[in-house]
């Protein structure tokens, strides 16, 4: 039976990929059976004063007097053919919804992980270099601190720094008119974009510094020096590659924590994101925006640890030779 078992890169693709589906299908039913416990969302939208004929109807014509099973296998049924559902506050497609502000959000996060992922890379790699002289011990103290501050506590005082008392060169709040843009104001971005960058650097960078400490303490590294291979080249060939390979995994968890901690940062700096999405959704009781926005969330947690766990395959020659 071994025999037609996948093996190889693409055999623990497939496998990762399997994993994902049976993770996606149990964070289904946890969203689902926890959905339900928000409340009434008749009543939510006809208030208390609702009557009870009122609120039946509502029920009915909303699919809420139906099943419990029988209302989750509607909405994965709808998930598989692309249909996330329609709002039960806004009586609209909840992808019609949620569009504008997921572009929106998924603006930020890039522009995070363009700035963030190299340049937390760099500076880990460097103070490894460079360690136990200054620039190390410098920036690790700094960032140790940064990563014990609160995602909040880093918005408000980048928006006094830069956008109230002290020098007032940045917009406060990062607004996103209706059917305009994000890249239309981009300086509105950059103090968000600053934020998230602050969150997740520290993380990566500290990882990236010590797990570059351990490759250049390597046997292999030390075979390629007495080879007598320039030193530029055993960093970037057999240091780097190798180092890199723990720092994915790393820079997977924190991008998928920007997308439930941008909620945060978007509310601080009133930007128009999933953030809003999420508040109204849950004060509302719209079960089926809070169903599609965590089911979304988990969905990118999954893809971006396969695509760490395949740029470590590449990276690694020796995870490579064990598939």
């Amino acid at each position: 039976m071994n025999r037609f078992r996948p093996s190889g890169v693409w055999g623990f693709i497939l496998r990762r990929l399997l994993l994902g589906v049976v993770v996606l299908i149990l964070v289904s039913i946890l969203v689902f059976l926890a959905t339900q416990a928000l409340g009434d969302p008749a009543r939510a939208i006809l208030g208390r004063n609702a009557t009870p004929a009122s609120l039946a109807a509502l029920r009915r014509q909303l699919h809420l007097d139906r099943p419990v099973f029988e209302q989750y296998w509607t909405w994965v049924t709808g998930l598989l053919h692309g249909n996330l559902g329609t709002s039960l506050a806004a009586q609209e497609p909840v992808t019609t919804l949620l569009r504008p502000r997921l572009v929106n959000s998924a603006v930020l996060v890039a522009l995070a992980a363009v700035v963030s992922i190299p340049l937390s890379i760099a500076i880990g790699a460097y103070a490894a270099l460079k360690r136990e002289k200054v620039f190390d011990q410098t920036s690790s103290n700094l960032l140790l601190v940064l990563a014990a501050l609160p995602e909040f506590v880093v918005g408000m005082l980048l928006v006094i720094l830069f956008a109230t008392t002290v020098f007032h060169v940045l917009p406060a709040i990062s607004t996103v008119p209706p059917g305009s843009q994000p890249w239309n104001n981009w300086v509105a971005l950059v103090l968000p974009t600053i934020t998230l960058v602050i969150i997740v650097a520290p993380y990566i960078a500290r990882i990236m510094r010590a797990s570059m400490i351990e490759v250049l303490e390597s046997d292999y590294v030390e075979m390629a020096r007495l080879k007598g291979l320039p030193e530029r080249t055993v960093l970037v060939r057999h240091a780097l590659p190798n180092a890199l390979g723990p720092v994915f995994q790393v820079i997977a968890l924190n991008l998928a924590y920007l997308a439930g901690a941008i909620i945060v940062i978007e509310y601080v700096f009133n930007y128009a994101g999933v953030g809003g999405a999420v508040q109204q959704a849950v004060i509302n009781h719209d079960l089926p925006v809070v169903q599609a926005l965590a089911i979304l969330i988990a969905a990118v947690y999954v893809v971006l640890n396969l695509l760490a766990d395949v740029a470590t395959i590449l990276v690694t020659p020796k995870l490579r030779t064990r598939l």
